[in-house]
């Protein structure tokens, strides 16, 4: 399991929100000198998010994600307004070595085949969901602030042979919390796809990275099913946890 720490932009600089509100936001400087940071001390990816762009559609900060990969060694991943073919080539074509797709993904079914046909292995599915009273993980759109109507499990139903490089899945309820990830939400949806799945949301120590690293499901097919990745952000930022003992977690199995 790999680990991606996390970096969202808002009005050109470092911010963690929580739970995906606007209004509760923590600052946290230049985007670039972050994300340099993160690298040198051993990420193997980043995790880039424009939260204006997801919100808007307009690529505010797209400019400061392209810079991010030019200053840095690893692959970047970065999703938050990608809503077009026109934004999935500037992208990737200038240096980004993954897009995440999820507003557009709702729009336009059609946007994921194909962005996976002209750029396979780079495009992934982003699904970041509230549950419901009765249960149901909810996909929320437009920066969070809208939901769906449909679920995790009907989007991922939708896209199967889509040729998806991952799936990233984030439970907003726990996003910034510290809390603990969404255990139960992850079991469900590493035995419904085969597609990589990529944990956000809720980790707030090391101990939850190695946790995650451990997570196991079955697959209809009777294959054991383990995360590719854990994105996580407020516990770096703020001191929780380092790059360095994230990467180790993630190694081990609790």
């Amino acid at each position: 399991m790999d680990l991606y720490p996390a970096i969202d932009i808002r009005d050109g600089g470092a911010v963690r929100l929580t739970q995906g509100d606007f209004d509760r936001q923590s600052d946290y400087g230049d985007p670039v000198a972050l994300a340099t940071r993160f690298a040198a001390a051993g990420a193997p990816w980043l995790h880039v998010v424009d939260l204006d762009a997801a919100r808007s559609g307009q690529p505010v900060n797209r400019a400061t994600v392209l810079a991010i990969a030019a200053h840095v060694a690893v692959p970047v991943e970065t999703g938050g307004g990608v809503r077009s073919m026109d934004d999935v080539t500037e992208l990737l074509d200038g240096g980004v070595a993954r897009v995440v797709l999820g507003t557009a993904a709702l729009d336009d079914p059609g946007l994921v085949r194909r962005a996976t046909a002209a750029y396979p292995g780079r495009v992934a599915l982003g699904l970041d969901y509230r549950r419901t009273p009765d249960g149901r993980a909810e996909v929320a759109v437009r920066g969070w602030e809208e939901g769906s109507g449909r679920t995790v499990a009907e989007l991922l139903a939708e896209v199967a042979g889509a040729g998806l490089a991952a799936v990233v899945v984030t439970s907003i309820e726990r996003d910034g919390m510290l809390s603990g990830p969404d255990v139960d939400g992850l079991v469900a949806v590493l035995a419904s796809t085969d597609v990589p799945v990529i944990a956000s949301g809720g980790v707030g120590s090391a101990d939850d990275i190695a946790a995650l690293a451990a997570l196991e499901a079955a697959a209809p097919d009777g294959r054991v099913r383990r995360l590719s990745g854990a994105i996580t952000g407020k516990a770096l930022v703020d001191g929780r946890m380092t790059v360095e003992e994230g990467v180790a977690a993630c190694a081990r199995s609790v």
